[in-house]
């Protein structure tokens, strides 16, 4: 009512209002998009520590994440040792598989090594940090846990190095890197030698058949053509270095400094932090960093090997708790859900792939039709738990790049990891196995472990079993527990011992029990309402 004299009392003045709130309204999304521009024109990545599986598909949700947001440039800060070859390949196809319009930078800070290597060559663009260095990707084997690097025979080092090579030929080609120094971070006995023309300055990269072709045995009737070349400058220096020749030896693999990554033609430009960056890559404002996030933490935490191992054991002992002591619900939920963080922590993370599911559902399957179908134990059950066990160690595999589900696996690393799966698991089942073993001797005499497992007789406890038969005990029939149900054990009644059960609660020994319940092997007992028997 007061707005509608308002208006009524001064139109033009509310005109002038209305049009002003359109105005307003109408221009809130070009502002929002032009602020939105100006915030996501660069980001930082950074791929540090080892390269894994999780770090490639959080780097992948990162740079989707950044393509939304209309980022034009990513910069991917790198400081790492190296690690798995399927994992770097699959970044690196994520690098060059983006739209030309990205402008992808590798910000070498402090180190790239290995497969850092391979993912900085994939860049459009490397710059390093003032204390840097890049190279040295020979492939190696890890030790089925981790540890020690291991021989490998010349045929399964030219099997390794053949995808390698090729992403770094590739990469060379692309980006416009000197092919040879590319091979020689990944290659051993070959020799790089740097020469330059004595009346052009032109300088190349050469081995060592063509260094000596040029230098060593050319004519003498003149002067030489080429010579080596004997120092460059240092770009943070300004100081001029001598240059031991060769650059790299046929024992060595070519690693470079800051220094000669921007000398050698690898890098553009040195810089000490994102100001330098800003200002070298002409940016308005400092470039924000994805983080990586608490979820991938988590995961690599809980797809580590010992926390894997540990899962297994708490599945096996909690499933066998169950199945020895029926109805107490606890241990089997436990492993129920041990199971599941088991085989869901590597399918969330995608390390696994969904075959390794599939395989699990089929093996539970056949179990249940060998338990409920076919009477026995036959083929159906033992193959259910072969796809049990297969499943299981898949999800230690990791995705080969490219390769379509249910292929066969052809990188060394991924070979690798099989053989970790089968380690995790068997010395987690002989763990589990010891466990039980204790659980089975120790845990009946503990005070709050008592009511969980029932205690093995003693040698000089004299136990008749009784008629099993179903006239062994009558509905109204009344007799004490001879040990305690939980909720199955056994009961005496005059002078047969027949196994019983309760309603599910839990029944101390030498409570008086009335039977209410005989269907046929099946005699259910309920606890009377007076004092156990001393």
């Amino acid at each position: 009512m007061i707005s509608a004299m308002r208006i009524g009392r001064h139109p033009r003045r509310a005109a002038r209002g209305v049009l002003l709130v359109i105005a307003a309204v109408t221009a809130l999304p070009v502002l929002a998009s032009a602020q939105s521009s100006a915030s996501v024109e660069a980001v930082v990545i950074p791929v540090q520590g080892e390269i894994t599986d999780i770090l490639w598909r959080g780097i992948e949700r990162r740079v989707e994440r950044a393509r939304e947001d209309g980022v034009r440039t990513i910069i991917f800060e790198l400081n790492t040792p190296g690690g798995l070859v399927t994992s770097a390949l699959g970044i690196c196809r994520l690098i060059k598989n983006l739209p030309e319009e990205i402008h992808t930078v590798a910000w070498v800070n402090s180190d790239a090594y290995s497969a850092g290597a391979m993912i900085a060559l994939a860049c459009d663009e490397i710059v390093m940090s003032r204390s840097s260095a890049i190279g040295d990707c020979a492939p190696i084997l890890m030790g089925p846990i981790g540890g020690a690097d291991q021989e490998i025979s010349d045929r399964l080092a030219a099997k390794v190095e053949s995808p390698i090579l090729q992403e770094f030929r590739d990469s060379a080609q692309r980006n416009g890197y000197d092919l040879l120094l590319a091979r020689a971070m990944v290659k051993w006995e070959q020799e790089v030698w740097w020469i330059e023309n004595v009346a052009t300055g032109e300088r190349r990269f050469v081995g060592g058949e063509e260094k000596k072709q040029l230098i060593d045995e050319a004519p003498d009737d003149g002067e030489p053509q080429w010579r080596l070349v004997t120092s460059f400058v240092d770009p943070v220096t300004q100081r001029e270095h001598e240059l031991t020749q060769p650059i790299d030896r046929d024992d060595q693999l070519l690693t470079l400094s800051q220094g000669e990554a921007v000398a050698f033609g690898f890098a553009s430009a040195i810089v000490s932090d994102l100001s330098e960056l800003k200002q070298y890559l002409g940016l308005s404002s400092e470039p924000p960093v994805l983080e990586t996030s608490g979820w991938e933490h988590f995961a690599v935490w809980l797809n580590s090997n010992l926390v894997r191992g540990i899962l297994f054991v708490i599945m096996i002992i909690g499933a066998y708790i169950e199945f020895h002591s029926p109805g107490l619900i606890v241990p089997g939920v436990t492993a129920v859900i041990a199971l599941v963080i088991f085989l869901a922590a590597p399918y969330a993370a995608g390390l696994a792939d969904v075959w390794t599911l599939v395989l699990f559902g089929l093996g539970v399957l056949l179990l249940a039709v060998e338990v409920f179908l076919i009477p026995g134990f036959g083929i159906a059950g033992l193959l259910g738990l072969s796809l049990i066990v297969i499943s299981f160690i898949g999800t230690f595999v990791p995705t080969e790049p490219g390769a379509p589900p249910f292929s066969w696996p052809t990188l060394p690393g991924t070979w690798d990891a099989i053989k970790t799966g089968i380690i995790v698991m068997a010395s987690s089942t002989i763990i589990a196995v010891i466990g039980i073993g204790l659980l089975a001797r120790y845990l009946p005499y503990a005070p709050l472990a008592s009511k969980l497992v029932l205690p093995n007789p003693e040698q000089n406890e004299v136990v008749s079993v009784g008629d099993a038969s179903p006239d062994a005990a009558f509905v109204g029939d009344v007799g004490v527990v001879t040990g305690a149900l939980r909720p199955g054990g056994q009961a005496r009644f005059g002078q047969r011992i027949v196994d019983v059960t309760s309603q599910g609660e839990y029944v101390e020994a030498g409570t008086r029990v009335q039977v209410i319940e005989h269907d046929g092997m099946r005699i259910v007992v309920r606890p009377l309402k007076d004092e156990p028997n001393a």
